[in-house]
């Protein structure tokens, strides 16, 4: 048997595999589990965003009000617009940005969560149903899991307030959005979507090989982020999506190593 066929032959790469995950990832978020599992991101995001608003809006509104007021610039295009007999564009502006401050912090809680809390379940529904065969071999995959979401929710919130004043300039108010949900969904859910599973070597050749995969489902689900209705679901559904790429991703290459070794052991055989 060409036992190097075979192995290029079980490998779903590039589109077509992060197109299965999305596929799959659909299917199986339409199961009634799944659809329950919702809930706990959803609640957690929603009280995250009540705690943020009561305990930070008027500092946070105050603080940017007399930040604006102290910018020449604004103050400039504030007094024309009131000129020709339009509305304060700071009256609007400072709400604006206090919600643009306080929701996604909301949000990259409700990922946290996702990924510390969801994807376990999501991972032991899918090994019994789709994924019967990929073994468990990660170690410290608890501690390992909480450490990766907690410093990129940390990076991902300081990014977004420190690079908040560039949103200023077109088109960065939509651009950055989309970088930084990019590497939130990337980072944090790569790991988790594997770490239960997969040793220490199997970790490091999944994302070597698949690492433009993984950041093009990032980048898809913070495209899918931008609009307001999918915050209900994306933090189950991204979870679903990674780890149905991450689980293809290392039964198949167990496939490949388990050829590799077999066409190694009839070389030796038929070697004289």
């Amino acid at each position: 048997m060409d036992y190097d066929i075979a192995v290029r032959s079980s490998s779903a790469t590039g589109l077509a595999a992060v197109g299965v995950a999305f596929k799959r990832a659909l299917v199986t978020q339409c199961h009634p589990k799944m659809l329950l599992t919702l809930l706990l991101p959803f609640f957690i995001a929603l009280v995250g965003a009540v705690v943020l608003v009561w305990a930070f809006w008027t500092p946070l509104t105050n603080w940017l009000d007399a930040y604006a007021l102290n910018w020449t610039y604004l103050n400039e295009f504030d007094q024309w617009m009131l000129a020709i007999g339009l509305f304060s564009i700071k009256l609007y502006l400072v709400p604006l940005l206090a919600v643009a401050i306080l929701l996604p912090l909301s949000g990259i809680l409700g990922l946290v969560i996702a990924a510390i809390f969801v994807m376990p379940i999501v991972l032991r529904h899918l090994e019994r149903r789709e994924y019967f065969g990929v073994v468990r071999h990660g170690q410290f995959s608890t501690s390992y899991g909480i450490w990766n979401a907690i410093w990129v929710g940390v990076l991902f919130s300081l990014g977004w307030l420190l690079t908040m004043p560039l949103w200023l300039i077109p088109p960065l108010p939509v651009v950055l959005p989309i970088v930084w949900w990019a590497f939130a969904f990337t980072r944090m859910l790569r790991v988790d979507s594997i770490i239960e599973h997969a040793n220490a070597h199997e970790r490091k050749l999944v994302w070597r090989r698949h690492n433009r995969q993984y950041w093009l489902m990032g980048f898809l689900l913070a495209l899918i982020n931008l609009f307001p209705p999918a915050w209900l679901v994306l933090p189950v559904f991204s979870s679903l999506v990674f780890a149905h790429f991450s689980l293809e991703a290392l039964r198949q290459q167990r496939q490949q190593a388990a050829l590799q070794a077999a066409a190694a052991h009839d070389r030796k055989v038929q070697s004289p």
